[in-house]
């Protein structure tokens, strides 16, 4: 049995949010939530509200908390928002938002 969380349309780069995906990959969910807390990157703030939330689709599947851990972490790009800024002599230079679609996939570890 599985338990998983997704978050779409988040403003943040999916390349900074792998980063952060790598650290809590095959952790258990409890240790994965301190190294969110504790790492100064701006996408743990997300990813610590997802982790949160896939914690409690798990109790609500009536799984047990303590022996779950993060089988899978994925980003995708969403999409991206294209704006305009100003430049030198009139011109004008493309500004790209990028935007992210995360997944947070919890399991039972095997005793």
């Amino acid at each position: 049995m599985e338990s998983r969380a997704i978050l779409k349309f988040a403003r943040i780069s999916p390349r900074k949010v792998k980063i952060v995906m790598d650290l809590i990959r095959n952790e258990d969910a409890d240790k994965a939530m301190a190294i969110l807390k504790f790492t100064p990157k701006s996408a743990c703030e997300y990813l610590e509200k997802l982790l949160a939330s896939a914690i409690a689709n798990a109790e609500n599947k009536e799984m047990d908390v303590s022996r779950l851990y993060v089988a899978e972490c994925f980003v995708c790009p969403g999409p991206t928002l294209k704006r305009i800024r100003a430049k030198d002599h009139g011109r004008a230079h493309r500004i790209l938002k990028r935007t992210s679609h995360m997944t947070i996939v919890l399991k039972e570890r095997e005793i």
